[in-house]
């Protein structure tokens, strides 16, 4: 079997579990998910296709998948550094209880927040005062992956439609080659930016298309 390159396309699957209890917090395999309790109905369980070297996933797992072969099954273990960071004390912030109250909230200890963009659990409530833990929820953590690396990519088509997936949520567009041109027709009009920027992206990842066109479908 070849060995997985930079900026190759493979498909995988895959199990994330925080090493200490052996909770599952991310998969891609449905079964796994409901025989261990994180069942999302609103979740695609499948194989993604991601791109080595383009951090579609975790930067440390993407690299150590660099040199592995596809068709077998690996287990990476990382550090918190590796991962999610270790815990940062800074991130902690105290927030007086009546700014919640204002916005008719009301806080208890693990009500998830999102406060100017960035995420937070509220730690402690007391005293007419919050603390509030704006670390990734798994910081600290040592963590467990399982990846399947079941193939590596070489249809420019299906790597298109894996950037699509990837970079715009979007899973519903048309895509025909046409020698060294794509042409990609959606069910919306993409902004200008949006094209140019994925224009760039399939650039340096998939360099055999060398034209893409964007439509909407009519």
């Amino acid at each position: 079997m070849a060995a997985v390159k930079h900026h190759d396309f493979v498909e995988i699957e895959y199990t994330g579990t925080i090493k200490e209890d052996g909770s599952i917090f991310d998969t891609t395999d449905e079964k796994t998910a409901k025989e261990h309790g994180s069942y999302d109905k609103k979740a695609d369980y499948s194989p993604v296709i991601i791109c080595i070297g383009e951090h579609n996933v975790l930067k440390s797992l993407d690299e150590k998948m660099i040199g592995k072969e596809a068709g077998r099954e690996y287990t990476f273990d990382l550090g918190p550094e590796e991962a999610f960071g270790r815990k940062d004390a800074k991130l902690i912030q105290m927030i007086p209880s009546s700014k919640f109250r204002q916005q008719k909230i009301q806080p208890v200890p693990g009500l998830q927040l999102n406060i100017d963009g960035m995420f937070g659990i509220v730690r402690t409530v007391s005293g007419g005062r919050c603390y509030v833990d704006f670390n990734h929820p798994l910081a600290g953590k040592n963590i467990v992956y399982k990846v399947k690396i079941n193939r590596i990519v070489e249809d420019s088509k299906e790597k298109l439609n894996s950037l699509l997936r990837l970079h715009l949520q979007m899973k519903d567009a048309n895509i025909e080659l046409n020698g060294d041109s794509a042409k990609i027709e959606t069910k919306s009009e993409l902004p200008k930016p949006v094209q140019e920027e994925f224009r760039k992206i399939a650039s340096h990842t998939v360099p055999e298309v060398k034209n893409i066109e964007f439509s909407k479908k009519a």
